[in-house]
């Protein structure tokens, strides 16, 4: 996998005390909220192009929806971004 180019705090997300942190080898990135993190976001292959997990660190529940299909790594972690926005109602 290639490594995710473009990781910046969406505003939604700073305005709640968020932050995002790339994983070492930069293929995932942890959401960070109060310091603590709570959800991993990874783009995934998906029929020949990309998807993005999502998962709640605290407790494993899967929060994406695999029916999501992006061109990219980068658009994956985008649109993962706007599903966890949208599964928070933020």
């Amino acid at each position: 996998m290639a490594i995710l180019t473009a990781v910046t705090t969406p505003d939604w997300l700073r305005l709640r005390g968020g932050d995002l942190k790339k994983s070492a080898d930069g293929n995932a990135v942890s959401v960070y909220l109060n310091g603590a993190p709570l959800y991993l976001l990874v783009p995934i292959p998906a029929k020949g192009k990309f998807a993005c997990r999502i998962t709640q660190t605290n407790n494993g529940q899967r929060l994406d929806k695999p029916e999501l299909i992006y061109a990219s790594e980068d658009d994956a972690f985008q649109g993962g971004l706007k599903q966890l926005q949208d599964t928070l109602g933020w």
